[in-house]
């Protein structure tokens, strides 16, 4: 195996796509004969190769033994977007961390190595300015943030971090930690950098309402929480029996956001928000149904519009639901839900 590598890289910028092949095809028979460390030099010289034997990378970038794909995980360009998400979805950790470190990633293969990464494959992906990422990916970044102030000074750093996450990264972080944060983000992002206290505040010579004192249904849904039960059930209890401040304080926890996020979403009439707000909780429809229509002066819809709101309710990615609550509270519910359309007078419907 050794002769052969030295044979194709001696020769490797003369060889065309046929020759290649052939080399291809004998480093294939030979993979399966030869020791670990063998693999191991033939996957770091392969690595740096920009026309690497296609097959043979793949089978080097698949190995189970980190230490053999990681050399061409990181590096080679023989390796398609396909094949990294594939080693994505299935190898261990160190296969993770090994791609979350090329120079170039799409979204596509951040979001698949998100799904699985552990707190040093998201450091890395964070820390990495040639990765991209989808509305959801910032998402996941955002959530681990919250627990790992590492990923939180990268996601700072980034100048392609949206506004609106440094915002929130900013409101909930501890004020030692905010200063920090100042610090590391770029200039023309700091002034969308608000602390908590300052989030939606009430304009000028407006009358705001007393704050809601929300520390004792914080403790009742933390308990339930802490034994398993903050659930679909407990949830449904709390909208039936019209305990809002139980209810905020639940949707508050399971969507990850403060109950000043949740509060107002429950008094707007027509219930979207309400709904992703329920559907980045992971809750089911029925209990959406049950917060829905036990809310004080809600409106009691007509079984088709019921209907229609399932069906985009139930179409509505997770990840899409918590990256908009999170992230954009200001968003056209309606249209993140897919529920646009004219309003009918006739028919009483809401729009």
């Amino acid at each position: 195996m050794r002769q052969v590598t030295g044979l194709f890289l001696s020769d490797a910028a003369r060889l065309n796509e046929r020759q290649i092949d052939i080399f291809d095809d004998v480093m294939l028979c030979l993979l399966e004969q030869v020791e670990t460390q063998t693999l191991i030099h033939l996957s770091t010289m392969l690595a740096e190769v920009p026309l690497a034997p296609r097959e043979a990378t793949r089978r080097l970038a698949c190995h189970e033994e980190a230490d053999v794909a990681a050399p061409v995980l990181r590096h080679s360009q023989s390796l398609s977007e396909g094949d990294l998400i594939e080693v994505a979805a299935c190898r261990s950790q160190q296969h993770l961390l090994a791609i979350a470190n090329r120079t170039d990633l799409g979204t596509a293969l951040t979001d698949a190595l998100l799904m699985r990464a552990d707190t040093n494959v998201c450091r890395a992906l964070a820390g990495n300015p040639g990765a991209r990422f989808s509305d959801p990916g910032y998402s996941t970044l955002a959530a681990r943030a919250e627990r790992d102030e590492a990923i939180a000074d990268s996601l700072a750093s980034r100048p392609d971090t949206p506004a609106a996450l440094l915002d929130e990264l900013f409101a909930r972080a501890a004020k030692p930690v905010r200063t920090r944060l100042l610090t590391l983000a770029p200039a023309q992002a700091r002034g969308a950098m608000r602390p908590a206290g300052q989030r939606n505040g009430p304009e000028a010579g407006s009358n705001p309402r007393e704050p809601i004192d929300y520390s004792e249904a914080k403790a009742v849904v933390l308990a339930l929480n802490n034994e398993g039960k903050l659930a679909d059930q407990a949830v449904n209890r709390f909208a039936v029996r019209q305990e809002r401040q139980n209810l905020v304080a639940a949707l508050s926890l399971l969507a990850t956001v403060e109950p000043d996020i949740i509060e107002p979403l429950i008094e707007q009439s027509d219930g979207y928000g309400l709904m992703i707000a329920c559907r980045a909780s992971r809750l089911n429809w029925n209990t959406t149904q049950a917060v829905l229509s036990h809310r004080k002066n809600a409106t009691r819809l007509p079984p088709q519009e019921m209907a229609r709101r399932r069906d985009a309710f139930e179409a509505l990615p997770l990840s899409i639901a918590q990256w908009t609550i999170r992230f954009d509270p200001a968003a056209d519910f309606a249209a993140k839900l897919g529920l646009i359309e004219s309003a009918d007078n006739g028919s009483g419907a809401q729009t």
